[in-house]
C-alpha cells in the first residue's frame, strides 16, 4: 500500500472497495492490519455498529490468508463479540493478464446477531436486523463460502466481478450473491515533488452488490442490492483510509449504509521474524 511520490506512474493495485475482491494480493511476507466498521439502521429498528478486525497475510505470492474478529453494538441493546472468518484467496495464474481470476474460500463462525454485512447473499434483508440481540446472538451460523474473482486493469481502471455462493452447514440451500467494482486512481503520474496528501495517493469508484436468491430460489426478487461510491487515501508509510456511503436500491435493502475503514501493512514482516529467531 506504500505510495511513492516520484514522478512515475501510480500503480493500479489496491481499488477501495469493501465489498468487492480483485486479484491484488498480499506481498510475500507482509502483514495488513484493518479495522473496518458498518454503520446501518433497519428502517423498524435501532441504529447499530458493525466492527471487523482483519489480518491479513502474504503466504505465497499466489496465497494470501486473512483472519476477521467480528463485533457489534446496537443502540438501546447491547454490545458483542459475534465471530470470527478466515479466509484464504488462490491466484492460478501469476503475472498480468486481461482477466486475472482468484479462488476464494472462507469458514466463518458467526452468531447470528453479526452485523457487519461482509457480503450480501440470498435473501438477505434489512428486516433481519430487527431481531434483539439476546436473541439473535443464540443462533449459531457455521458457513463455507466460496467465490469466482475475476479482475483487470486497463489503464489505470480496475473492473472486477465476484460471483459468491455460500452455504450454511446445517441443512440449508446453497445461497448466492454477486459484487462487482469499477474504479481507479484519480491521477496516473504521482508527482514530481513530495506530498503526503496527493491527487495520485486517491482512489475512487463505485460497487454494486446484492443477493441472489437460493438453490430452490435462484433470483432478484426479494433480495437486497446497494450502490455504493468509494473512495481511499494511501498515505507513505503504509497507511490507507477508506470510506464508502452505500444506498439500498430495493424495498429488502438499507436504505443508507456507511462503511469507513484504516489499515496498515507491515512490509517484509515474515522474512523479519525469521531472522530475528534463526
Amino acid at each position: 500500500m506504500l505510495v511513492l511520490a516520484f514522478a512515475a506512474p501510480v500503480s493500479a493495485a489496491d481499488p477501495p472497495y469493501f465489498v468487492t475482491y480483485t486479484h491484488h494480493m498480499e506481498e510475500p511476507g507482509s502483514l495488513e492490519l484493518a479495522f473496518e466498521n458498518l454503520v446501518g439502521r433497519p428502517q423498524a429498528g435501532e441504529r447499530f455498529l458493525g466492527s471487523l478486525l482483519e489480518v491479513e497475510y502474504g503466504v505465497k505470492g499466489w496465497w494470501s490468508t486473512e483472519f476477521y474478529f467480528s463485533g457489534q453494538g446496537t443502540r438501546n441493546d447491547s454490545t458483542l463479540f459475534t465471530g470470527y472468518r478466515w479466509e484464504n484467496r488462490f491466484r492460478p495464474l501469476m503475472g498480468e493478464h486481461w482477466i486475472n481470476p482468484v479462488l476464494y474460500v472462507e469458514f466463518a463462525n458467526l452468531s447470528g446477531a453479526d452485523k457487519t454485512m461482509k457480503e450480501v447473499v440470498g435473501f438477505d434483508s434489512q428486516s433481519k436486523q430487527n431481531t434483539p440481540n439476546a436473541e439473535a446472538r443464540v443462533e449459531k451460523k457455521r458457513e463455507i463460502e466460496t467465490k469466482l474473482i475475476l479482475s483487470s486493469n486497463f489503464k489505470g481502471w480496475n473492473l472486477s466481478e465476484n460471483v459468491i455462493a455460500e452455504k450454511n452447514l446445517s441443512n440449508e440451500p446453497w445461497e448466492f450473491g454477486y459484487a462487482v467494482g469499477v474504479a481507479r486512481p484519480l491521477a496516473l503520474k504521482a508527482s514530481p515533488r513530495p506530498c503526503r496528501v496527493c491527487i495520485e495517493n486517491f482512489r475512487a469508484g463505485v460497487e454494486f452488490y446484492g443477493g441472489l436468491g437460493t438453490r430452490h430460489q435462484f433470483g432478484l426478487r426479494n433480495t437486497a442490492h446497494y450502490v455504493a461510491p468509494t473512495v481511499s487515501l494511501e498515505l507513505p508509510g503504509g497507511t490507507t483510509f477508506q470510506i464508502s456511503p452505500g444506498f439500498g436500491i430495493t424495498s429488502a435493502s438499507h436504505r443508507f449504509l456507511l462503511r469507513f475503514a484504516v489499515a496498515y501493512e507491515l512490509p517484509g514482516l515474515g522474512r523479519y521474524l525469521r531472522r530475528l529467531y534463526r
